[in-house]
This record gives structure tokens, sequence and C-alpha cells, in this order.
């Protein structure tokens, strides 16, 4: 079945997440998507290997539907291969500083110049304007600036999340962009430059707990787990291992207190509402932590879905592998991949359409698995090609 972006080519020259997962996302909704690399690899095909040949985790993840292109698009060359790939396209990916796009001949004028139709989606971790817009950064780098790593942790350490959630939310925020920059093209044959930063993607992740500190100066710390608008909302240890269970609004709170056999404690001043019980969590976690002391996961997740109350385990990355629902709802696709002792989880879907399912298609490419291929296509012959390997341009 053909994806909603048949006939859509994207040339993603992005590196780790935030430019090529949107690669991948416009991949999955059907579009020809041409991952240029380094003669070498991108840094991040590296990443946490998990193949013989090197490849990692996270490239496996970020390549699938993709064709595997390398080049050198700094020397001459090079450049006049860029210039004829973007004659073709549709969009061009990019995530890195304005310097690097200028010298491959990929800035937005540049590509403007051979194709006014061409949507140029950009990332960096400050944006094109402001005092930082030249620095350089990473995923964390937007958690800590952000001020989501203040608020997370034992409240002496600020603690980053290990997975990387700016990087994928810019990724997501630039694929919503290149689509809406494809409508509006539709109307006005014109292209334009998607544009996202780390930073801005991370606060607008936080911006809620930055609106309540500019309204109200309350300069909270963090809580480990703990809620700060609600309770009881945090971590519980187990006979067996832990679980997360929040209650908010009224409804749940009384029927939490009916579990734990107190149905007073609704009526206490200190939990009146979802803001008080969030102050005074401290002394709901105690009475959830003695409840959950004296049951498996098992048994506390039975008996707080009994009561409707928002309860899961808190998983090892094994154990979210094994978990029956993941399983039976058909999560992961296994894919295959040279070099791996066994398939591949790769996430089926991220988002699911009903009438034009995205699909995975094939696996990550090797190392330039389809450089000859496409410049096959772009009118190159055998002997031409052989110049441009031995002149490592390709």
């Amino acid at each position: 079945m053909a994806g909603v972006l048949e006939g859509i080519r994207v040339l993603d020259f992005g590196r780790y997440i935030a430019g090529p997962f949107c690669g991948t996302m416009l991949a999955d909704l059907g579009a020809e998507v041409i991952r240029i690399e380094k003669l070498d690899g991108s840094e991040d095909r590296w990443v946490t290997p998990v193949a013989e040949g090197g490849e990692g985790a996270m490239f496996l993840q970020m390549g699938r539907n993709k064709l595997g292109l390398t080049l050198n698009p700094v020397k001459p060359e090079g450049r006049e291969i860029v210039r004829k790939l973007v004659a073709a396209a549709d969009v061009v990916i990019a995530n890195l500083p304005y310097e690097d796009l200028q010298k491959m001949g990929i800035d937005y004028e540049s590509l403007e110049a051979v194709n006014p139709r061409i949507i140029l989606a950009t990332n960096s971790t400050f944006g094109s304007e402001g005092p930082y817009a030249t620095r350089v950064g990473f995923d964390t780098i937007g958690q800590a600036m952000s001020g989501a790593m203040h608020l997370s942790g034992d409240g002496k350490v600020p603690t980053r999340m290990n997975a990387p959630y700016v990087d994928f939310s810019s990724a997501l925020l630039s694929t919503v962009g290149v689509l809406a920059a494809l409508m509006d093209r539709e109307k006005t044959g014109k292209g334009q430059k998607v544009e996202t930063a780390l930073l801005r993607t991370a606060i607008n992740i936080a911006n809620g707990h930055l609106i309540e500190q500019a309204m109200l100066n309350l300069n909270r710390i963090a809580t480990l787990n703990r809620g700060f608008t609600a309770g009881p909302s945090d971590t519980f240890k187990c006979q067996d291992g832990w679980i997360y269970a929040m209650t908010i609004g009224q409804p749940l709170f009384v029927r939490w207190c009916r579990l734990m056999g107190d149905e007073a404690l609704a009526q206490d001043p200190r939990f009146k509402d979802d803001l008080a019980r969030g102050d005074n969590g401290e002394a709901l976690s105690a009475i959830m932590q003695k409840w959950c002391e004296q049951r498996t996961v098992a048994q506390a997740l039975a008996e707080l879905e009994a009561n409707r109350i928002p309860a899961g385990p808190v998983y090892t990355p094994q154990q979210a592998l094994d978990d029956p629902h993941v399983r039976e709802a058909g999560f992961f696709h296994e894919m295959d991949f040279p070099g791996t002792a066994k398939p591949v989880p790769v996430l089926q879907e991220p988002v699911r359409l009903s009438r034009t399912p995205l699909t995975i298609r094939r696996r990550a490419p090797k190392l330039g698995e389809h450089t000859d291929q496409i410049l096959q296509e772009l009118g190159y012959d055998a002997a031409a090609i052989a110049r441009l390997r031995a002149s490592r341009v390709v």
C-alpha cells in the first residue's frame, strides 16, 4: 500500500537524532529518503554498536526505510552531485551549524537558487538568532537550560533524562513543519525553511513550569519522582520491584483513600485538592509506600487497576521488550540486519493511520549501500563513478 508521501524525495544530511528521525518519520509515511553520510560514516552510525560491522542501535532505528549514499559535499564534484540531487528533491534535512550548510551548498539560499520548491528543515541547539546562535550542543543542553534538569532528581544533583526526549521532540516538530510546508507548497508552488532548535523545544516542553515560575515565583526544587501538583504521584517499592502510581482529581483520590482503608483522608484539610495533595505529597507517598511493601508488583497493580487508579510497573529495558501487551499489540517490527545475532526490534508505527498506515519497507542501509544506484539515476556511468571513488568524492 502506498504511503501518503509517496513521490516525495528527501535528502537527509542529518546527524544523530533531531535531523535523522524527522527523515525516518517521512520515510515511514512513504517518502523516498536518501541518508547522506561522510565517506567513513556519520558518527551516529557507530553509537552503541550491536552489529558485527559496528553499526549501532540508534542508526538501526533512524536508518529504516532509507537509501544510503556516501558523499564528500565539500569537494567541487561533491557539490555538483548535491546540486543534481537538490534539483530533483522536495525536502532537505540538515541539523548542522549554518557555516557547514554553506560549505556544503545546502543553506536555504543555495538550495532555493537550484530549486525554488525545495523545503529545508534545519535544527540547531539555540536557533539562528540571539547571542547563542553560533554555539553547538546536544539534547542534554536543552534539558539543562530549560529548567527541566533542575526540577529532576533529588534536589541536590540536577538530573537528566537518559532517553533523549528533546532530540526526538525536535524531530517530531520538524516533521510537522515539513508536512505543513508541503501543504503550503501545493497552494503557492514555493518552498520554505523549517527551523527547530533544541532549546526552543525543551522550553516548549517545560513551558508550564516556566509560566508558573513567572507568575508565582515559587522556585520549586526537585522531589525525586513525586509529583508537584497532585498526590499521591510517585514511585513505590513493592516486594519484588517498583511501580509508579498517580492520583489526579478528587474522584481518583477518594477511590485511593478507600483502597488504603482510610476514607477519612479525603476530609483531611492537608489533602483538600490536587495542589494541597502535591504540597503534602510526602505524607501521601509514605502511606502508599507502606501499602506497597505488603504486596508484589502484580498484586499492587491488580488492586490499583480494580479501583481504576493509573499505575504501571517500572521496567528494565529487557522487561519493556518482554511485556505481553507490547508483544501482542505488535509494537515491534523484527528487522533483519547483516551482522546482528538476531532480528532487531524496531518500533513498528510511531503513529497509526487507519487507511494509509506507516510501513517499514527496508532495513537501515549499510554504509554507502545505494551510492552507485543513486549516482546512476543522476546520469553517472560506471567509469565516472569509479573516478569519483578514486578521488574520494563518494
